[in-house]
Parts: C-alpha cells; structure tokens; sequence
C-alpha cells in the first residue's frame, strides 16, 4: 500500500498583500512536498481550488516546481475538476509534468464538490453530471491514442468535436495514470469501476467504515464489466496529524481543521462542529486519523483490514497550520508511521518502489 499526503494550500484569505500570502504559502509546500520525499513517503497530491483561502488554482504547475526538488515520490493532483478545465490542457499539462518528472505524474479527475470554478470558466452547473461525463471520455481517448478523433454529443455543447488530431506531449507513462475521485455518490463509483479506472474515495465525516460499500461496489462493477480484479486500484483520502503525541496532536490540529470545517459548513448549511465531535471522530472508527505515530499507524492498518485499499492519503495541512508543525507531522509519518504500516502488511519495513497506476 502507498502512504501519502493531499493538501489544497491552504492560505490566509484575509491577508492584507495576498501576493506575498501566496509566495509565502507556495515557498513553505514545495518544501513540505520536498521533505516527503526525503522521508520516503510514496505520493504527494495537490487539489484545484479557485477560492481565497486555497493558493493551488493549477496543480500542474506547482506540482512541476516540485518535480525538480524531488526525486522517488509521486505527483498527482487531488483533484483536478476536470468538469470545469479542458481536456486537451489538462492532458497536455500532466504530459508535461511526467516528463519533467521522469515519470512520476498522476491525475486524479473529479466532478468537483467546490462549484467556483464553472461560473469562472463559463460552464452551467446544469450540465454538472453531463460536463464531467463527457470530458472523462475525451481525455481517456487522448491518453491512449495520439492522434485523435472524438465525436461530441449533443452537437458540441459541452465541447466541440475532435477531428484527427495529434495531442501533444506525450507522457513518459504509457498509459498516463488516471484516478477517479468521488466524494459518496454511487453512480461516480460504479463509472470508475466500469471503466476499469482506479478510485479515491474521499472520507471527511461519519465512521470510515460506512464507506466501505463503496469499495465494494466499485469492484464488483469492475468485474462485471470484465476488468481483472488485481488492476481495479482503490485509495481512501482523510483528515489526520501526527505529532509526538497523541495530546498535542489533537490540540495542534483542532483548531486550524475545525474553523475550516465551519467556514464551509456555514457555506453548505452543515451543523457547527465542536471539540466532543472532534474528539469522537479521532476515536478508533472515526474519520480524523489523528495521534502519535504508533496510534495513527494502527488505525490505518485497521483501515486496510477493512478496504483492502491500495493507496492511503492524508490531509494534515489543512487551515493555517504552523509549516513547523507540518513539517514535523510529515517527518513522523515516514519515518516512524510508514515503517511500522509497511512492516505489518508486507513484512519489511522498507519502501517499495511505486508502480505506475
């Protein structure tokens, strides 16, 4: 199983010179990405926003930065909204952060459960579930052919027709690895399955074990549509920290993590959240995989008990987090959560080198 990290870098949107925010935000993650990678952690991802508090509007960019500070760990976004981008862009840009990588790109799509995007970039929300359907189906064919004819539906109003055209780059990758993230709804899962796509699935609320018909679902839609059971890849996204204990882990992370819980609460028509709910989903079946290092490293070996997942990410910077207190939570995830995690389900506590996905 891969062990990594997700962050949307997070900034101040209040600061009064969001210029100097942003560089500041932007210098202190590509080295938090550059020490995951020096701590043996297998994949780094980056989600797209188009908000105030986050600083990532084009993951490839950033995640480029990082290539070059970085030399064995993965880059993926987390998510790109692909409803919202072009797929000939969103191709051609992750083509290129493959071959600056040397192979180490990824794309994870997504629907997107932030809507700010479409409204900037011209799109309907009407056409939420059509846009992300048909730009799927555009960038599977660009991945795998490279001269390219694709035939729009509904007579090019999502996006106009393709007519034998080469796309490029091409990836280092073949084919270019594509992740399909969803947040809970059935039909996303069973698409992913169906298409033989590996899946992320998001886990920001309840027990985690509740997601596990997910899982399910996505396999048996994969094996129903024929696709070998060993390539049908799943990953599960959380909230967590780590620190040296379990204590000042919790108190470290409650603060930054629950305002931003609020804040998008208040946006979305959730209930406040409190310090006992905090403390219940930090529990053994709670979402917040949060504590000291031995603690977070069993939960998620009981995590992968429950899922069999091939690929677990956590997202500790989230809110204003001090970057010291990132950085030491990412230092104690692969030097002391990682070995004790690959130990148990491999027998060694070495890394294993990626494979491509």
């Amino acid at each position: 199983m891969e062990l990594g990290l997700h962050t949307f870098g997070d900034m101040d949107a209040n600061a009064p010179d969001k210029g100097a925010e942003g560089a500041r935000r932007l210098k202190n993650l590509l080295e938090e990405i550059e020490l995951a990678d020096q701590v043996g952690l297998d994949v780094f991802g980056l989600g797209e926003h188009h908000r105030p508090d986050y600083v990532i509007s084009s993951p490839a960019m950033v995640l480029s930065a990082a290539a070059s500070r970085t030399k064995r760990i993965r880059l993926t976004s987390a998510v790109t909204v692909l409803s919202s981008d072009d797929p000939v862009r969103v191709f051609q840009q992750f083509s290129t952060l493959d071959l600056i990588s040397g192979g180490r790109a990824e794309i994870m799509a997504g629907r997107g459960s932030f809507i700010e995007s479409f409204p900037l970039f011209g799109q309907d929300l009407g056409d939420y579930d059509e846009l992300f359907s048909e730009k799927l189906d555009l960038l599977l064919k660009l991945r795998d052919e490279e001269v390219v004819t694709w035939q729009a539906r509904g007579q090019g109003k999502i996006r106009p027709s393709i007519n034998g055209r080469g796309v490029y780059p091409r990836p280092l990758q073949d084919p270019l690895p594509l992740w399909i993230a969803v947040g809970g709804t059935p039909q996303s899962v069973i698409r992913a399955g169906s298409l033989g796509l590996p899946l992320a699935i998001a886990i920001i609320g309840g027990e985690y074990p509740r997601f596990k018909p997910f899982a399910d679902l996505y396999r048996e839609a994969g094996e129903n549509a024929g696709h070998d059971p060993e390539k049908l890849k799943t990953s599960i996204n959380v909230h967590g920290f780590i620190a040296d204990t379990t204590e000042v882990a919790a108190d470290q992370f409650y603060g930054p993590q629950s305002e931003v819980m609020n804040r998008i609460g208040r946006e979305r028509g959730w209930g406040p959240t409190s310090r006992a709910h905090f403390d219940q989903a930090r529990g053994p079946l709670g979402n917040l995989f949060v504590g000291e290092p031995e603690l977070v490293a069993e939960k998620i070996i009981t995590a992968h008990r429950v899922f069999k997942m091939d690929r677990f990410l956590l997202q500790m910077a989230i809110g204003l987090m001090p970057h010291d207190q990132i950085m030491r939570g990412i230092e104690l995830y692969g030097t002391k959560v990682a070995p004790i995690v690959r130990k148990e389900l491999t027998g060694s506590a070495e890394r294993v080198t990626s494979q491509a996905n």
